[in-house]
C-alpha cells in the first residue's frame, strides 16, 4: 500500500504560514555530526521522511538518536566505523555525505551507491575526485558499493570543474580533519553550505571564505559537541510563494530569508504578483490582473534555483504568451510538464528547455508525482485546477516538505490523504 492525496480545486487561500527548516541544509548537517566526539543537538529539523533515513544510518553506526517535534540529539560517542549498505542508502541522495563524514572521522567509509529522485545523471565524480586529491584511494565493486581509505588525509587545492553543491559539502567534511590546509576553489556558494560549515565551525572547525568561490579549511585534531539552528528552507518558502500567487487571496509566508529568494521574488514581481517583503516574512497578495509570461534560466546560486523551476512551470501555464524555461542544472528536469499536461496544460518539452505556452485552464485528472520538486508542481496545479485531483507517489512529497497537507488545510485547502492499492 501507498498514499495518495485528493484535492479540490478553485478554494482561494488566505492567512499564515511558517516555514520549517532547510531540508537541503538538513540532510547534510545530520551526517556531519558523525564528525563530532561528543553529541551534538540540532534545532529546526523539518520532519520529513529524509530525516527518518538519516537517523537510521545513524543509529546503524551505532549513534544515540532522540529525535523530537522540531529538533534531534545525537551522541555519536561510540560510533563505529560499519558499512551502509541498507536499504536507508537508497530513500535519498543525500546519504552520500556519510562518504565525506566517515572518511574525514576515520579516513576509511564503505558505502552503496545513494538512491533519491532520478533528476537524469548526477554523477558523484566529483566528489571523489576531491576524495582523491586529499590522498584517498577508491574503489567501486559491480554492485556500485564504494570503498574508500587512506593512511592520511593532506590537505590541497581542489579545484572543481562545476560550482557543485554536494561535492563542495562533501569535501568540506573530509577535509576539516585532514593535515594542513585545504582550498576548494570554484566553491558553491549555496545558504546550506554557509549553514553546514557554520555548524564544522561550533565544533571547532577553522573554515573561512564559504559564500565566496574559495573555501579555506585548516585541519583540526579535534572536534566537539555542539547546539545549532538551522536556517529557514527556502525552497520550502519559494514553493508557498508561488503557489500563493496560484491560489491564494492573501498569504503571509513567514520564517523567511528573503534575500535567499532574490532570484525568485525579482521574477515574480516580472510577472506581476503582487507582494511585501519585510524582515523574515513576504506578503503574497491575490492577482488583479493577469500574469505575465516570462523567461527562467536556472544556475547555481545566487542564480534562479532549480529546485524552484518546478512548481514555477505550473505557475507559468497561468501567464498569457508563452514563457521559456532552460535547465541548465538538470537538462532532464521536465517529468512534471508530461503529468501537467495532463491536467491542460500547454508545455512542450524539447532537450534542456520547456516551452510554456498560456493561459490554459487546469481541469483535474489523475497525475504522478515522479520526484519532490515534480510533486510540489502538482499540488499547486491541483489547487488551481477545476475539480479533484489525485496524486500518487506522494512519498516523493513528504521527502521534503514538512506537513504541507496541514499547511495547506490551515490556509483553506481541501486535501484528503488515503492509502491506496498498489498495482
Amino acid at each position: 500500500m501507498s498514499e495518495k492525496i485528493i484535492i479540490e480545486g478553485g478554494h482561494k487561500l488566505n492567512g499564515t504560514v511558517m516555514m520549517s527548516g532547510a531540508k537541503n541544509a538538513t540532510v547534510a548537517l545530520i551526517p556531519a555530526i558523525v564528525l563530532a566526539e561528543g553529541p551534538v543537538t540540532v534545532f529546526g529539523v523539518p520532519e520529513i521522511s529524509d530525516v527518518e533515513a538519516l537517523a537510521t544510518l545513524l543509529r546503524e553506526l551505532n549513534c544515540n538518536v532522540e529525535t523530537f517535534e522540531n529538533h534531534i540529539i545525537v551522541d555519536p560517542t561510540h560510533l563505529q566505523s560499519v558499512p551502509l549498505v541498507s536499504d536507508a542508502v537508497n530513500k535519498l541522495r543525500a546519504s552520500y555525505y556519510f562518504m565525506g563524514a566517515l572518511l574525514g572521522r576515520f579516513s576509511y567509509v564503505k558505502m552503496k551507491m545513494p538512491g533519491g529522485c532520478y533528476l537524469g545523471p548526477r554523477p558523484i565524480d566529483l566528489h571523489l575526485k576531491g576524495f582523491e586529491a586529499l590522498g584517498a584511494k577508491i574503489t567501486c565493486d559491480e554492485d556500485g558499493t564504494y570503498e574508500i581509505y587512506a593512511e592520511e588525509l593532506i590537505g590541497t587545492k581542489i579545484y572543481l570543474d562545476f560550482a557543485s553543491v554536494g561535492a563542495t559539502i562533501n569535501i568540506m567534511l573530509a577535509a576539516v580533519k585532514a593535515k594542513g590546509k585545504t582550498e576548494i576553489e570554484n566553491a558553491a556558494k549555496e545558504p546550506e553550505i554557509i549553514d553546514v560549515a557554520n555548524m564544522l565551525t561550533k565544533m571547532g572547525a577553522k573554515i573561512r571564505g564559504v559564500g565566496t568561490d574559495t573555501i579555506t579549511i585548516e585541519g583540526v585534531d579535534h572536534l566537539g559537541g555542539c547546539y545549532h539552528e538551522i536556517i529557514p528552507d527556502r525552497i520550502e518558502a519559494g514553493t508557498f510563494l508561488i503557489l500563493a500567487a496560484a491560489a491564494g487571496e492573501r498569504i503571509v509566508v513567514q520564517n523567511v530569508i528573503p534575500q535567499h529568494l532574490d532570484s525568485l521574488i525579482s521574477k515574480l514581481k516580472e510577472m506581476g504578483v503582487k507582494m511585501e517583503v519585510s524582515g523574515d516574512s513576504v506578503v503574497v497578495y491575490g492577482l488583479e490582473s493577469s500574469l505575465k509570461a516570462v523567461d527562467i534560466k536556472t544556475q547555481p546560486y545566487p542564480g534562479f534555483a532549480t529546485d524552484l523551476q518546478q512548481p514555477l512551470t505550473t505557475l507559468l501555464t497561468q501567464a498569457t504568451g508563452q514563457s521559456i524555461i532552460e535547465e541548465t542544472i538538470y537538462p532532464e528536469r521536465f517529468k512534471h510538464c508530461a503529468e501537467l499536461n495532463k491536467m491542460g496544460a500547454d508545455i512542450d518539452i524539447h532537450s534542456g528547455y520547456a516551452n510554456i505556452n498560456g493561459k490554459t485552464k487546469l481541469k483535474g485528472a489523475n497525475v504522478c508525482a515522479t520526484d519532490l520538486r515534480c510533486g510540489a508542481a502538482l499540488v499547486i496545479a491541483a489547487l488551481i485546477a477545476e475539480g479533484e485531483t489525485e496524486i500518487g507517489n506522494v512519498y516523493h512529497i513528504d521527502r521534503g516538505y514538512d506537513n504541507i497537507d496541514h499547511k495547506l488545510i490551515m490556509l483553506g485547502a481541501r486535501i484528503t490523504r488515503i492509502e491506496r492499492e498498489d498495482n
